[in-house]
């Protein structure tokens, strides 16, 4: 089973704009995204995609493999779908790691792989809460899970609700946006159009869901600092003390 990890990047981010450049104890945030998920024993190759030269000069400075993609994607996973079939790299399954997670650890990707040992069609991460305010927070997205730890249900509300409010954090999910495609699957979901719950929630994965895919989601133990704003990279290198 041969892994491609490719990493969306964007420079024109509305709230942080040219954050994958941002310097992180001397080196570009792209490059610590590179480097974590090419330590994964598990991927077989890691692709930079993205539709910004600036970007795809700091790739190539630091040794990485870019692709150029078109600046019209809506989502991350329409820009790598273009990057899969431009890079014509072999593969059996699609990472999609994040260009803001430099956090991301190389481990949770092995587990995030290790869910297409069976008939998974996409793979994806989670987190137990373990803070009511970050529950309660509609920014960060929460996973409601089935038995097998199929995904049910995403949102941004905090679901599920509680009603007898015993122990509302219990079997609550943070969703980390990292996901895992088979090829074939990747290619299929991002032909779908836009569904009824997406447009509610604006959250991709229930597209997904409501074409009948099913999404594995792989539990661990910790949520990696993202990166949407300033004050999130001031938050992440105050804890990465060099």
């Amino acid at each position: 089973m041969k892994v491609l990890a490719v990493i969306p990047a964007r420079y024109a981010s509305t709230r942080f704009p040219g954050k994958p450049l941002v310097d992180i104890h001397g080196k570009p945030m792209i490059q610590w995204v590179y480097e974590r998920t090419q330590s994964c024993p598990a991927i077989d190759e890691v692709l930079v995609a993205t539709d910004d030269l600036r970007i795809a000069e700091a790739v190539k400075v630091f040794g990485g493999q870019v692709v150029m993609t078109s600046p019209d994607h809506v989502s991350g996973t329409d820009r790598i779908r273009e990057a899969v079939e431009l890079s014509e790299i072999d593969c059996d399954i699609v990472l999609n790691v994040q260009g803001d997670e430099p956090g991301i650890d190389p481990d949770h990707l092995t587990l995030l792989i290790a869910l297409f040992e069976s008939g998974v069609h996409i793979g994806t991460l989670v987190a137990p809460f373990r803070e009511e305010a970050s529950f309660k927070d509609v920014n960060k997205v929460k996973a409601v899970l089935g038995n097998k730890g199929d995904a049910l249900y995403f949102s941004r509300q905090a679901v599920p609700f509680d009603r007898d409010g015993e122990d509302e954090l219990g079997g609550c999910y943070h969703h980390i946006g990292v996901y895992a495609f088979r090829k074939a699957v990747l290619l299929e979901v991002t032909d779908l159009p836009v569904s009824p719950l997406e447009r509610k929630e604006s959250l991709e994965q229930l597209r997904w869901l409501e074409n009948g895919y099913r999404i594995r989601a792989a539990i661990v133990d910790s949520t990696p600092i993202g990166v949407d704003t300033p004050e999130d990279l001031e938050r992440l290198k105050a804890s990465w003390k060099s």
